[in-house]
């Protein structure tokens, strides 16, 4: 269909050192020196290319390598894929933000110079925890030492750091997670994103829970860490953008947030979702297959519930908006600010933290009104 212009590219490297036990991402563990992870890097490179001859990457505004593990692939294939991207969009815009995901143990000092040089102005580093015993419950592939030093190296070049931390792991304390939180806060990040553990089924941890070899994890517990991240960041001169996003003033992600506010995105790669949109249609295309076709009622209702998951919440004209299209936004909202999830401040409905920590609920009640 005719569709607004892209103005976000997300790039899929589905390449790790080893599957943590938590994992349901569309990734699988490959050696490093695997002729697999050429010929997918090949593809990816003629993608590129080939969208930027149709015009495709024009009004780009935000790139974002993701995986899986994408420092796992070595400089030399990123180098290849950079300067693919280098020469077929502007990555000296001003404005535009250019991510890579990378984890502690394939990170180091030369490839920060690196792909620094190559337009990544922006880096996220899968930390998880600062604590070993947790790191070893989750399987991850790095200890404690080799994140802080991955955080250090990463701070040589960029200005903009992103970890990311989980809680609720079985066997963490509180203790341990605000340690890891105030790790973070020391080592000078400027974003932090804080996931409670889900129990995905097909992974490792879903038939550990089921075989009783792991404990579920508790949704108190998670409720209480998620609390204490929030004081603790906060405190530190951190915001929460959204529910599960902290940045320092002006560190906030553009790409993710793209996701929030309905902005059309393109990805390349395998499982890598296109979303592309009209006035009246929304459509998402993974791997050929449409995943999502929503009418405009259900665009609506969408960008409404993806608005509560942001601390600024649904403007006023933007609730109006949307009522215009689909019954009953009103009495949705006058409901859920009756529940607490949400409050009306400054003219915007905005969630609380009772409403964040309910989000089933929250998000599920917008979603119905078209379903």
């Amino acid at each position: 269909m005719p569709h607004h212009p892209y103005k976000a590219l997300y790039l899929h490297v589905p390449f790790c050192v080893k599957r943590c036990g938590y994992c349901d991402f569309a990734t699988r563990a490959v050696g490093r020196d695997s002729a697999e992870i050429d010929e997918y890097v090949e593809h990816m490179v003629m993608d590129v290319r080939r969208y930027a001859k149709q015009g495709e990457l024009a009004d780009i505004e935000s790139v974002y390598i993701g995986g899986g593990t994408p420092s796992h692939i070595g400089m030399a294939r990123l180098s290849s894929l950079l300067y693919a991207l280098s020469v077929s969009l502007d990555l000296t815009r001003e404005g535009l933000e250019f991510t890579m995901e990378a984890n502690p143990e394939s990170l180091d000092a030369r490839m920060v110079r690196d792909v620094w040089a190559l337009g990544v102005n922006r880096i996220s580093i899968g930390v998880q925890s600062f604590d070993d015993d947790v790191l070893e419950v989750l399987g991850r592939a790095h200890d404690a030492s080799r994140a802080q030093a991955a955080i250090e190296e990463a701070k040589q070049r960029f200005e903009n750091v992103s970890v990311d931390l989980m809680c609720g792991i079985p066997g963490q304390s509180a203790d341990s997670f605000a340690r890891s939180v105030a790790k973070a806060i020391e080592l000078g990040v400027t974003h932090v994103s804080v996931y409670p553990l889900t129990i995905e089924p097909h992974t490792r941890f879903y038939h550990d829970v089921m075989a009783g070899l792991l404990d579920e994890p508790d949704d108190d517990v998670e409720a209480d860490h998620m609390e204490l991240a929030e004081r603790m960041l906060v405190d530190a001169g951190f915001s929460r953008y959204e529910v599960a996003s902290y940045a320092k003033p002006g560190f906030e992600s553009k790409h993710n947030s793209s996701y929030w506010t309905g902005v059309p995105y393109l990805g390349i790669g395998e499982s890598a979702t296109t979303m592309t949109q009209n006035g009246e249609r929304r459509m998402r295309v993974m791997n050929g297959e449409v995943v999502d076709d929503l009418d405009r009622r259900q665009m609506e209702a969408e960008d409404l519930m993806l608005g509560v998951r942001m601390a600024r919440g649904v403007s006023d004209e933007r609730i109006a908006r949307a009522a215009a299209h689909v019954d009953g936004v009103d009495e949705a909202f006058l409901e859920l600010q009756h529940l607490g999830y949400v409050v009306h401040e400054e003219g915007r409905m905005k969630p609380t933290k009772l409403g964040w920590l309910c989000g089933n609920e929250l998000y599920g009640r917008l979603l119905d009104l078209a379903p």
